[in-house]
């Protein structure tokens, strides 16, 4: 067993003495940017589910309609009221409906198309270079039922 000089023992431990302030310091901003970027990727993907789910909502409920102009508010409360029940709060919200398949004949295949944009905020995470927000848009088509009346 070999011992070191209690000299060298002491040298060893000044040129260790503050090293690890040193690494915190230069750790630290990498990590509280990295767990940003984890916060941004999950409120992203978050709103991001949220708002396909809004539009197969807003489909859904514009095809279950009679007529073109209930279903274009009926499609319009569900796409708000999912995104609500998500807890997802966009700065804009736009719901476009496409309708024309209430112009076909009784009989004739027809469907309803909704297209859901939601504006999240990205701006109150404070990560540089971040952008501060992001448009999502969702589409989704459903049938509208083809013996069913339409007006």
């Amino acid at each position: 067993m070999t011992r070191s000089h209690p000299s060298a023992r002491r040298n060893r431990a000044a040129w260790d003495a503050g090293s690890a302030s040193v690494e915190v310091a230069v750790i630290a901003p990498a990590l509280i940017a990295l767990l940003g970027l984890m916060i941004a990727f999950g409120r992203v993907t978050d709103a991001d589910g949220a708002v396909d789910a809004a539009a197969h909502a807003a489909a859904r409920a514009a095809s279950l309609e009679r007529d073109a102009t209930t279903a274009q508010s009926q499609a319009r409360a569900a796409a708000e009221e999912s995104l609500a029940g998500d807890g997802v709060t966009c700065q804009s919200t736009n719901v476009v409906v496409d309708t024309a398949g209430y112009r076909l004949e009784v009989g004739q295949a027809a469907t309803v198309t909704a297209t859901v944009s939601c504006t999240a905020r990205l701006s109150d995470i404070g990560l540089p270079g971040l952008p501060g927000a992001k448009t999502l848009t969702a589409t989704f088509t459903s049938p509208i039922d083809t013996y069913r009346g339409r007006q």
